[in-house]
């Protein structure tokens, strides 16, 4: 076991090319990066074999897999195999349990003429794997926060930091309501194994000490490992200050002028991409209606509206300060004051932007 863990941890940190012949419908529940998915079977033949396991038995589903996938399909699939291969002599295959789906395609590769590696245990085990390298850091790793008000820039500070975890970049989400990208939000076993894979290449490198952006247990649609977000409520904390102003002009930049930016990058039209980022912005103060209140949310969702308009208009944005200025002062900040309360305690330094950064190189 313990030469297959090391066997695991060169795959991870060497990035090395892996084939998952699993079904289509189990590598979007979740694969490792480097991954491609070339399957035996698709999710309806892995689904008639899986009823004819239960029904009749191994020997009789192995025969129904090899009736569903031959001939000229059987050919198509062997073919992508091999491509892989070619394209990747250093990869390696693997199945869900590294049993007898790997095994098969292992055999149909040698008998074309190619010899190629498979991954004893499979996914499973390397999942396991991952989630052990996680648990393993909270145990014997330390730990610190990055907080701050809302728009004082902690994902800047993790960004600028060797041994940071970027916990929203890795979930593909800035953390709050409006924090939805223009690209989809990985699986959450997507989530965990990215986060999993930086833990280990770091602590390869040598780091023991790691910092994070102080978040809720859910960034967006991705939970936290459980460990994690429990030793986040002890962890010290580092807090992050910058004037009021100074988090408008950075909200007013990350999430109207660059996301906009984003969306029509997206959706390759500059009208669809516009009016694709309004719709987003809508509903996302939409979605906090009830912590706003009515008539609050009334009065912000008129003066995004209008901003919106102008900016539809002449491309101005000047006007998206109105509604940012309101969410930070009547919402955002009271809603941080009052949690600030319960972590006072832990705050080991309050600084700006390059103070913060050059403290916690030193603390490292």
């Amino acid at each position: 076991m313990r030469d297959n863990t090391r066997h695991y941890r060169e795959l991870f940190l060497d990035d090395v090319p892996l084939m998952d012949v699993r079904a289509p419908v189990e590598y979007t529940k979740g694969a490792f990066p480097h991954t491609e998915n070339l399957p035996l079977m698709n999710d309806i033949e892995r689904q008639k074999v899986g009823t004819c396991y239960k029904q009749h038995g191994q020997q009789a589903a192995i025969a129904l897999g090899h009736e569903l996938v031959c001939g000229p399909l059987k050919a198509e699939r062997i073919e992508a195999w091999l491509d892989f291969a070619r394209r990747h002599p250093d990869g390696y295959l693997y199945c869900f349990r590294g049993g007898l789906r790997s095994q098969i395609v292992q055999q149909w590769m040698k008998d074309a003429g190619i010899e190629y590696p498979r991954v004893v245990g499979g996914y499973k085990a390397l999942r396991g794997f991952l989630f052990d390298t996680t648990r393993a850091a909270t145990e014997e790793c330390s730990f610190v926060l990055i907080g701050g008000l809302t728009g004082t820039g902690k994902t800047e500070v993790v960004a600028q930091l060797d041994n940071a975890l970027d916990l929203e970049g890795h979930a593909n989400h800035r953390g709050s309501s409006f924090g939805r990208r223009a690209t989809p939000q990985p699986a959450q076993i997507d989530f965990e194994n990215r986060l999993a894979i930086d833990i280990l290449k770091k602590r390869h490198a040598g780091m023991n000490q790691f910092v994070l952006e102080d978040e809720g247990r859910i960034v967006g649609s991705c939970s936290l490992p459980l460990e994690l977000y429990q030793g986040m409520q002890a962890y010290p904390l580092v807090w992050l200050e910058d004037s009021f102003e100074g988090r408008v002009e950075r909200i007013l930049k990350d999430y109207v002028i660059d996301l906009c930016a984003e969306f029509v990058a997206v959706k390759g039209n500059p009208e669809e991409g516009f009016e694709a980022f309004a719709a987003y912005l809508q509903k996302s103060l939409s979605g906090i209606v009830k912590r706003l209140g009515g008539e609050r949310y009334q009065r912000l969702a008129a003066i995004m509206d209008a901003a919106l308009d102008e900016q539809r208009r002449s491309g101005a944005v000047d006007l998206h300060r109105g509604w940012i200025e309101g969410l930070l002062g009547e919402y955002y900040d009271p809603m941080y004051a009052y949690q600030l309360q319960s972590k006072e305690a832990r705050i080991e330094f309050r600084g700006s932007h390059d103070e913060v950064v050059e403290y916690l190189r030193a603390r490292a």
